[in-house]
């Protein structure tokens, strides 16, 4: 009776007896090279992975307004020298510092200055976006969508053509939108002033990396809560 007593008792204890494994030294020093080396490698190659570029065989150029107007004359240059058939201007209202003016459209000003550029008027296709505070990207991103609808054009395949690493996240947009029947290219651009030192020696180059990589990632991962398909959009009104 005692015995039954004692076992009775040992199992209503608050603690035990158990074996504990801990890492060496060595042990931690390898979890944290584990998960600190894609940081480390992040922090090295993550701009130029944002910048890539990555030009499809497309009939349709996609500029973005907002890059300014000696990005849209590069652009400009680049729908002549690849031969496409269309160049469509997309964009929401003025923010950018890099237009001079504000207040106006972005897609309205890169299509003046594709066509002072030397692009003809009836290749130029105007893609304008609603005036949003968020999620600029995506709705110049329907814009664009909406725009080659009205005007009867199912590309196989386009190319967007933005400023350096937001090229990452454009892409990302652009296929969710228009995935699956066409083909999503980027073309990074960047102005002949910009260094080719790392980012973190210029303070506008790592603002543009950090803000870039926030975006990409919550693009990736997030989805920023929105539905991949046009079709899932058509419910919203059209910019004048």
């Amino acid at each position: 009776m005692q015995t039954d007593r004692f076992f009775w008792y040992k199992g209503l204890s608050l603690v035990q007896r158990r074996t504990l494994w801990c890492p060496t030294w060595l042990g931690c020093f390898c979890v944290a090279l584990f998960l600190a080396a894609p940081i480390f490698w992040w922090c090295y190659s993550g701009e130029l992975f944002l910048s890539s570029t990555d030009r499809r065989p497309a009939e349709v150029l996609v500029v973005e307004g907002w890059i300014g107007r000696e990005g849209i004359r590069a652009a400009a240059a680049e729908f002549v020298q690849h031969g496409y058939t269309y160049v469509v201007a997309s964009g929401g209202l003025t923010t950018s510092e890099r237009w001079e003016e504000g207040g106006w459209n972005y897609a309205v000003g890169a299509a003046h200055e594709l066509m002072r550029s030397g692009v003809p008027e009836s290749r130029i296709i105007v893609a304008t976006a609603r005036d949003v505070e968020r999620e600029r990207t995506f709705e110049s991103t329907i814009a664009v969508s909406r725009a080659l609808k009205s005007e009867h054009i199912q590309p196989s395949a386009i190319n967007v053509f933005t400023y350096g690493p937001h090229a990452g996240r454009s892409r990302l947009v652009f296929t969710k939108v228009f995935q699956p029947e066409t083909k999503v290219g980027v073309i990074s651009w960047a102005p002949v002033t910009y260094r080719s030192e790392p980012w973190w020696r210029s303070s506008d180059r790592a603002k543009d990396f950090l803000t870039e990589t926030a975006g990409y990632f919550y693009e990736a991962f997030l989805n920023s809560g929105r539905k991949s398909n046009t079709s899932d959009q058509e419910t919203l009104p059209v910019s004048p």
